[in-house]
């Protein structure tokens, strides 16, 4: 099989896991009021990815391996469309602080998130 047809495959494989490991926590029970699982979600796909991009500038990963696991885990994980939609939907139900609150925390966070696990990788390695 071709390399390109490989990688996508890979990625497709790692989508589908990180889709699938996402939809379970959405079965944590969480308070209302404030998108909890979403928020979490995406602070943790950014602490992975950037673990993940730790252990790639130090040890290497194959291109397959960041297929599967950057593209495939971490994107099928994290989701900006569902924070997008909630963060609108918090603005158009005039709850303007929590959507204020929530994009501030949630770009803030998640770039340190990446910072941290690339730090993190490093730390172990």
């Amino acid at each position: 099989m071709p390399a390109l047809a490989m990688n996508t495959l890979f990625v497709g494989l790692g989508g589908a896991l990180g889709a699938v490991a996402r939809s379970l926590c959405y079965l944590v029970p969480v308070p209302e009021g404030f998108p909890w699982v979403t928020f979490a979600v995406n602070l943790i796909g950014s602490v992975l990815i950037g673990f993940i991009v730790g252990v790639a500038e130090t040890n290497g990963l194959s291109d397959r391996a960041l297929a599967f696991l950057k593209t495939g885990v971490c994107g099928g994980f994290t989701t900006f469309s569902t924070f997008s939609l909630e963060a609108a939907d918090l603005l158009g139900a005039g709850r303007w602080a929590v959507a204020g609150v929530y994009a501030a925390l949630s770009v803030c966070l998640c770039v340190a998130g990446v910072f941290c696990g690339r730090a993190l990788a490093r730390a172990v390695l």
